[in-house]
């Protein structure tokens, strides 16, 4: 019998060994793939992750669930992340169609209210960014991106220093500035 304080022996073993199980398989086909299996470049990469511990989840805590048909989900959600990757990687019309493009939200100090409605970004969540970034002053702020994946990047320094170009490649500027 098994309730929220107790699960049989049996059970608790079944769990070990479908975490033992359903990890090697994970290992494997991280090591076939690649380590891009758990990067999260873009937003097809972060739902993959996601992805991938809800099958583990679901294999490891469900006595009844099929290791093999884990292993099977699990390798489907890898071949597919890894032929969207190449597939955008290989051609702008669809990198184009599919993917996000990052958004420039601060430039030199000047916060681009336009990219902040058109990203859903409020500005209280942008300062609370510069904050994590120990941002003391707008003037120090060369640029905010909020990048394809969701993460905020704030490119800072107080040195000076100009922005290189090369670090604003495909981020959508929208807003004049």
């Amino acid at each position: 019998m098994e309730n929220w304080l107790y699960a049989s022996t049996e059970i608790l073993v079944k769990v070990f060994l479908s975490v033992l199980a359903i990890f090697s398989i994970i290992i494997c086909i991280i090591r076939v793939s690649g380590l891009r299996t758990f990067a999260k470049m873009s937003s097809i990469d972060f739902a993959s992750t996601i992805a991938i511990g809800s099958v583990l989840a679901a294999v490891v805590m469900n006595p009844g669930q099929s290791i093999l048909k884990g292993a099977i989900a699990l390798a489907g959600i890898v071949i597919f992340q890894t032929t969207f990757s190449f597939i955008v990687r290989k051609s702008n019309f669809f990198q184009w169609l599919l993917t996000n493009e990052p958004m420039l939200l601060m430039k030199d100090g000047v916060i681009l209210y336009n990219n902040l409605k058109k990203c859903n970004v409020g500005e209280d969540d942008l300062i609370a960014k510069l904050r994590e970034a120990n941002v003391i002053h707008f003037d120090e702020v060369l640029a905010v991106v909020l990048e394809a994946t969701g993460d905020i990047s704030v490119l800072h320094n107080d040195e000076g220093k100009e922005l290189m170009g090369k670090m604003l490649q495909g981020v959508n500027k929208d807003e004049e500035i």
